[in-house]
């Protein structure tokens, strides 16, 4: 028979050890090649340098498979790392503002003669 404080025992351990558990992920269109390599198995920093330049020269992956346009990077090594990437959207595109002009605090009317 399990008593309360052994069933709290285990919720606390699984918490405890789960994030050492689950792998990292990596967004293809986000990561830096530090990141890259870091979390992608079979990845080191020329490769991950290579799929960063590879995404600045051709705009952002739409699907992980896309990665294996790049080269030195092969089908094998793209199912390898597939439970660790993500394709999100690319960075948002600053789009300039309108600039406002502003209005006068107490504008004269006009054809107003101002009184002082």
């Amino acid at each position: 028979m399990k008593t309360p404080i052994t069933r709290l025992f285990f919720c606390l351990l699984f918490l405890l050890c789960a994030p050492m558990v689950s792998a990292d992920t990596v967004d293809l269109n986000r990561a830096d090649a530090t990141a890259l390599a870091r979390v992608l198995s079979g990845i080191g920093p020329v490769k991950a340098q290579a799929i960063v330049a590879y995404r600045e020269a051709n705009g952002p992956f739409k699907r992980v498979e896309d990665l294996r346009r790049v080269p030195g990077i092969g089908t094998a090594l793209v199912k390898a790392n597939q439970s660790q990437l993500s394709v999100g959207a690319a960075d948002p595109v600053p789009v300039a503002k309108k600039a406002q002009v502003s209005k006068p605090a107490n504008p004269a009317k006009a054809g107003a003669v101002q009184r002082q």
